[in-house]
């Protein structure tokens, strides 16, 4: 499809195309995925852009997609549903992951690992030849839209004993692995997101780059796509590229003065 190529939703207004540029094959993976209904697991560090493949998969194939941001606070509930009190009446109100397997759906399930344990077992049915959801509230056990796909992400670099995906929910998806581009890619992407002209794009890409370098020496992640792509909109919104750099890249990496100041000097060199 053409960036300019745009979709009509059953909301009504025209949604554009989310940006993307294919790394490897996962775009005909994810399709073949779609087509077999098998779930999918993404894999990768912060701001690779996995959120907008999915995005972007979602438009390809034109369906309706239903994220849901997990965290340690997430119960089953709030995927399923829940009974709430309106005008003086109990009504059922279906959740995101209940909403997407009635309607076909795709379902996104970013971080899945941060959300609790007892929560992630409810999605076991839908990830095998069952693909069915038990709603015990309602004692109903609801088959799953033939459109309906699971899709859940994750970021290894943060996983430890307490954060990590048991076995009996991990061999139940294909999975997805995920890093920073190549730097031509990445520098396709900065200056297709942003509208910023190519070589300040691929200076970018060469500092982050060298950023993702030292990350062995205390730095806790390296710097995502995403972060570049915050630096290149306010580089063409007039402010100066050292000053972009250190707002949009090394300030949200760190707060370590030490590793601040090294990154600092990796812009000005590259600026």
């Amino acid at each position: 499809m053409s960036l300019q190529h745009r979709q009509e939703t059953d909301a009504g207004p025209l949604v554009p195309e989310p940006f993307y540029v294919e790394i490897a094959e996962e775009v005909r993976l994810f399709e073949a995925a779609s087509q077999a209904r098998l779930p999918v697991m993404i894999k990768g560090p912060t701001g690779c852009g996995k959120t907008r493949f999915v995005e972007h998969m979602a438009f390809r194939l034109q369906r309706p997609l239903i994220t849901v941001a997990c965290h340690e606070d997430l119960f089953a509930s709030d995927l399923i549903g829940r009974f709430l009190l309106r005008n003086d009446q109990t009504v059922w109100t279906d959740g995101p992951l209940t909403t997407a397997v009635r309607t076909g759906a795709i379902c996104y399930l970013d971080e899945i690992v941060e959300a609790r344990k007892d929560t992630t077992v409810v999605i076991h049915p839908l990830t095998d030849n069952r693909r069915v959801l038990h709603i015990d509230k309602l004692g109903e056990s609801l088959h799953a839209h033939p459109n309906f796909m699971l899709v859940v992400s994750y970021n290894p670099g943060y996983q430890s004993v307490l954060k990590d995906l048991k076995q009996s929910t991990r061999q139940r998806f294909v999975s997805l692995e995920f890093d920073y581009p190549a730097p031509e890619k990445e520098s396709e992407v900065v200056a297709g997101e942003s509208g910023i002209d190519q070589a300040t794009a691929e200076r970018l890409v060469t500092l982050a780059a060298k950023i993702r370098r030292i990350k062995a020496h205390g730095l806790a992640e390296g710097a995502g796509t995403r972060l570049l792509i915050y630096a290149a909109h306010l580089i063409k919104d007039g402010i100066a590229p050292a000053s972009a750099c250190r707002y949009a890249i090394c300030s949200p990496l760190t707060d370590d003065v030490k590793l601040q100041e090294t990154m600092n000097d990796l812009v000005d060199d590259m600026f």
